[in-house]
């Protein structure tokens, strides 16, 4: 045999990731058998939740769908979970699942108006902290009537477009609208902009932050504006209005606070915040915006029309729920390639390719869920929350949802804590009083402290191993060093606000 092969198939594995990754890697998984074999299942669970954060912790190094999967696999195999639990947990999230499949491939072809919309904004708002809260609170507004998601697809697009044009200039080429599906841009950019452009990147994070937790600061007030919320009020048997305002004493304080805490970021330059424009980035962009509207001909116009009246469409559906939003981003997709031409399969192909590695990552995801749900590994903290009693059972409700979707996925988190005081409340040991308490404290402790880390939000995540990431220099660390200042202020004003307004 030749003795290249080994070397050749260490070198396969995981591709070009550090030597150090690639062994650590291997290390869990030779590990994970010897520790459920000592331990027990209950123990190696949550080593393989650590592990599995440590994969989404160097995205930047390796796409997490890779290494995380073969932990997902394993954990199949080795009888932690099954198939048959990680289909029925990828089976609850299936609207998810078409969102992320449909919804941002719609958002791809809007990239025009997108562009054409915020780069207006961008040049005529100068002041960098108006231009933070504009971002934040229009994020808020967004996500309360439609899907964070969907918001975070928007963010994303904008970035991308606002790092291209500049990126292409100051490589000296030429910008056209076909560069804005290449999100995988080369690093030949001439050293004279290299300040210009490490600068603009930090701008970029900045703002694309405060977007993204607009996107949670929003969310927790309406609904419809995460996943979790309408599996509660089905369960509360809420309306629109009633969700709204048993949640208001909580919601309406934190998002003053989180406008607040954007304000004193932007203010002060601490976590990575306060970063302004350069001057020669804000001229590359308004020397584009000239040029465009110099050269901007009919069809191009026609385009921006039939753009701006699917974006209505769009609205209008999400705002009132006529379909699945998976669904209604499909119908996005079918008329915006009908109107403006796009008949052929492989244009339409590079609208997916954003997307349904997430998708992928998500399903992994979900099995390392099912560990969780298999092996009851918060039981231990939802037996314990459920034997306090008055003020301080709902604050520990706050808590505990809080600290474990930082770990999980909020919306399991959500599911499984709501279904136990449901099942408190059918047996008699709590009042309904009792029972709408806990359920706020549910819905906000799920929705607010979460922001900590990209595992808690869906959108968080999908931010994270997004192709704007890597080029705005956005890694895990870095993403939860900034969402620091928003989680204690979020949380602590949450907290007070369950223990003395609700």
């Amino acid at each position: 045999m030749d003795k290249s092969l080994p070397v050749a198939f260490s070198r396969n594995f995981l591709g070009s990731a550090p030597n150090w990754y690639k062994k650590t890697i291997l290390f869990f998984l030779l590990a994970n058998p010897l520790l459920l074999y000592i331990f027990g299942p209950f123990f190696t669970g949550w080593i393989l939740i650590l592990e599995f954060i440590f994969t989404l912790a160097l995205a930047l190094r390796c796409y997490p769908l890779q290494p995380g999967g073969l932990l997902a696999i394993e954990a199949v195999l080795l009888g932690m979970t099954s198939p048959d639990a990680v289909f029925q947990e990828t089976l609850g999230q299936f609207e998810v699942i078409l969102l992320l499949m449909f919804m941002v491939a719609g958002i791809f072809f809007m990239k025009d108006l997108l562009l054409f919309v915020f780069t207006k904004i961008l040049l005529k708002v100068e002041s960098k902290t108006t231009l933070s809260l504009l971002f934040s609170l229009v994020s808020a507004v967004l996500s309360a009537f439609l899907d964070a998601l969907t918001v975070t697809a928007v963010l994303i697009s904008v970035g991308v477009g606002f790092y291209t044009v500049y990126h292409k200039v100051a490589s000296g080429k030429k910008v056209t609208h076909d560069d804005f599906h290449d999100h995988h841009q080369d690093e030949h950019v001439i050293e004279y902009h290299r300040e210009d452009l490490d600068q603009f990147r930090g701008f970029l994070r900045s703002l694309i932050m405060h977007g993204a937790v607009g996107t949670a600061l929003g969310g927790v007030c309406t609904l419809v504006g995460e996943p979790q919320n309408l599996l509660i009020a089905t369960i509360a048997d809420w309306d629109f209005v009633t969700f709204f305002l048993k949640m208001a004493p909580i919601t309406m304080p934190t998002l003053v606070a989180g406008l607040l805490t954007c304000y004193v970021l932007e203010k002060t330059g601490k976590f990575g915040y306060g970063v302004q424009l350069p001057v020669p980035v804000r001229e590359v962009l308004e020397e584009f915006q000239h040029h465009e509207e110099s050269k901007r001909y009919n069809q191009h116009i026609a385009r921006l029309i039939i753009q701006g009246i699917v974006a209505l469409i769009l609205v209008v559906a999400l705002a009132t729920h006529v379909a699945a939003v998976g669904l209604i981003g499909l119908m996005v997709i079918v008329l915006l390639t009908a109107f403006n031409g796009i008949i052929e399969e492989h244009q339409i192909g590079h609208a997916f390719e954003e997307a349904l590695p997430f998708t992928a990552l998500l399903v992994v995801f979900f099995a390392i869920v099912a560990v969780i749900h298999d092996q009851h590994l918060f039981s231990p903290v939802i037996d314990y929350v459920l034997t306090l009693e008055g003020d301080a059972r709902t604050s520990a409700f706050f808590i505990a949802n809080g600290v474990l979707s930082m770990i999980s996925d909020n919306v399991f988190v959500a599911t499984v804590y709501i279904t136990e005081i449901y099942d408190a409340l059918e047996a008699g040991d709590i009042t309904r009083e009792e029972f709408d308490l806990m359920a706020v404290a549910i819905n906000t402790g799920t929705n607010l402290p979460s922001v900590a880390t990209p595992n808690g939000q869906a959108a968080f995540l999908f931010l994270l191993t997004s192709a704007l990431a890597p080029v705005i220099r956005l890694s895990y660390g870095r993403m939860v060093w900034m969402a620091l200042p928003y989680t204690m202020s979020l949380s602590a004003v949450g907290l007070v606000a369950v223990i003395y307004l609700l």
